[in-house]
């Protein structure tokens, strides 16, 4: 009988470190689940932060028409039709903002508020595949401070990206089609870069650190940020899969590192 492959080996070629990071994601979810008791701690910061972000976004949803129509003043004096277009090209530019914010603050809010649940599951993880090599102490207020401090700096890049993003989105065609593909590439590896904070800072490592380190793998962090984003756009995804995002990006700091993901 063959093995099962294991999606945490290296794998030549873009596309195929791509979908490698995709199944450190599903290999995640495999570990998360085989810990019922850390299942139901993991979901419950989760479900805090989601309702409030569920009520946000209903509310864009809910106003998304006016907000078009306030941005494009230049065609109320339009004929029916190209007015309505242009609005709701305008509307689909602040949607896919929305869930671009949306989706890189729901992660930064929930990992804070459930800091010392995902640093559990993260802690698991890591024992089931040996430990942490050159693990330091940090403490809980430390370890609060720190994912605060780089999440309010993630939430300020996907700021900094969505602007000009928002502003594409009003191009023909390509606001529609080009440009939901970059949202997810930016809004993939700023969700990537937020979830490996507590392995990350387990081993004495900051936001430069790990910057630095997944740069080193773009397609393998891309491929499981951007499953990550996916998963967090369906609707309850991202209260469900938080957990898991949680245990494969440890396994993908572990790979980005050189340590096994190999379970003992």
């Amino acid at each position: 009988m063959n093995a099962p492959r294991d999606f945490a080996r290296p794998v030549a070629g873009a596309a195929g470190r791509f979908f490698s990071g995709v199944g450190l994601l599903l290999r995640g979810l495999g570990l998360y689940v085989r810990s019922p008791g850390l299942m139901l701690l993991g979901v419950v910061p989760a479900l805090i932060s989601g309702a409030v972000f569920v009520t946000a976004f209903a509310t864009l949803v809910w106003f998304v028409d006016d907000l078009a129509a306030l941005v494009t003043p230049f065609a109320d004096d339009w004929s029916a039709t190209p007015r309505s277009l242009v609005r709701v090209v305008a509307g689909l530019a602040f949607l896919g903002l929305g869930g671009l914010l949306a989706v890189v603050s729901f992660t930064a809010v929930t990992l804070v508020i459930g800091d010392p649940f995902y640093e559990k599951i993260s802690e698991r993880v890591e024992e089931r595949l040996g430990g942490t090599p050159g693990a330091v102490e940090v403490p809980l207020w430390a370890s609060l401070r720190r994912s605060l401090v780089d999440s309010l700096r993630l939430v300020g890049l996907s700021v900094l990206f969505g602007i000009p993003l928002f502003a594409a989105g009003f191009i023909p065609v390509v606001g529609q089609t080009v440009v939901p593909v970059i949202g997810a590439a930016v809004g993939g590896w700023l969700l990537a870069v937020e979830l490996v904070g507590a392995p990350f800072s387990r081993r004495g490592m900051r936001l430069p650190d790990r910057r630095s380190v997944l740069k080193a793998d773009r397609p393998t962090t891309l491929g499981f940020g951007v499953a990550v984003f996916l998963c967090f756009l369906i609707p309850l995804g991202a209260v469900l899969v938080m957990p898991a995002a949680v245990a494969g990006a440890t396994l993908l700091t572990r790979r980005s590192l050189g340590q096994s993901t190999e379970e003992r």
